[in-house]
């Protein structure tokens, strides 16, 4: 199933997208896709009722020019793996990592797929990085395989973990503050549940800035594999239930040609996507 957040920030109602272009408002099932809802055995719900909605003519067109939100509420945490990709980690000059490189984001910079993006004050290297984001589903402390870690998958969705390198890199202390900005990760435009990705270690990623292919590669090429990543991190911290993880960015960001005006500026149109997990579309603009 595609699970799909629809409506004005702080009043999105949660909707399962169908092929065509139809959704189904899901809203008396429940609230929001909590972390209770995933918890719960929400998701089996929905996939038991979806039959009998869509036989009773539930599923319509979406209205046109519905905003799109995050298709999972504020989390308690982002963690994100950095360096994930060789060819990432070469054109930065950084070696491949033996572990995992983890760091944190704040959980308030979750915005829809679509939404605009604050360039921060005073900002002139803010980037852009696709990535491959996992949903936690279940609780999951010091598992002990991948295949433990697969079981607590919720789903998968694409994410924007947008970043400035001069706060990241040159401001000294950790990478928190270049990535924590207010609107720095867009998600969306759905979540897929994770029986309808048989292997998320094969999907091609991409991402463009006005136009022009910047990003282009697979997830084939994560040194570190979601199993891997999911188990790893869970014997370092608690996972919950609605906690995402972003598993890294491919090679091509601005951060590597040394251009400043690879670097976004306000105006800027960022699209991007992950095969079978839906594509977005961001316009940059000054933070006010």
């Amino acid at each position: 199933m595609k699970l799909m957040r629809v409506g004005d920030p702080g009043r999105e109602r949660p909707h399962v997208m169908l092929d065509g272009g139809l959704a189904v408002d899901v809203c008396d099932l429940t609230a929001d896709f909590t972390p209770d809802f995933l918890a719960g055995g929400g998701i089996d719900r929905l996939r038991e009722a979806l039959p009998n909605r869509t036989a009773a003519g539930k599923a319509t067109p979406l209205p046109p020019n519905v905003r799109i939100g995050a298709p999972i509420p504020r989390p308690s945490k982002i963690v994100c793996i950095g360096l994930n990709y060789a060819d990432h980690a070469a054109e930065t000059g950084a070696a491949i990592p033996t572990e995992p490189i983890v760091f944190m984001k704040a959980p308030n910079t979750l915005v829809g797929p679509n939404d605009d993006v604050h360039i921060p004050r005073g900002s002139t290297k803010t980037d852009y990085e696709v990535e491959l984001g996992i949903l936690i589903g279940r609780t999951a402390r010091y598992l002990e395989t991948a295949q433990e870690a697969q079981a607590v998958i919720a789903g998968y969705l694409v994410c924007n973990d947008v970043s400035e390198r001069e706060y990241q890199l040159e401001r000294g202390g950790q990478w928190d503050k270049g990535k924590s900005c207010e609107t720095f990760n867009p998600a969306g435009p759905y979540l897929v549940t994770a029986d309808e990705v048989p292997d998320p270690g094969a999907l091609d990623v991409w991402l463009d800035v006005n136009g022009h292919r910047r990003q282009s590669s697979n997830t084939k090429n994560l040194i570190f594999g979601v199993g891997e990543i999911v188990r790893y991190l869970s014997r370092f911290m608690v996972l919950e239930p609605g906690d995402l993880i972003n598993t890294g960015t491919p090679g091509g960001v601005a951060l590597a040609t040394g251009r400043p005006e690879d670097y976004l500026s306000p105006g800027d149109v960022v699209e991007l996507g992950i095969t079978g997990l839906g594509s977005q579309r961001q316009t940059f603009v000054a933070a006010p």
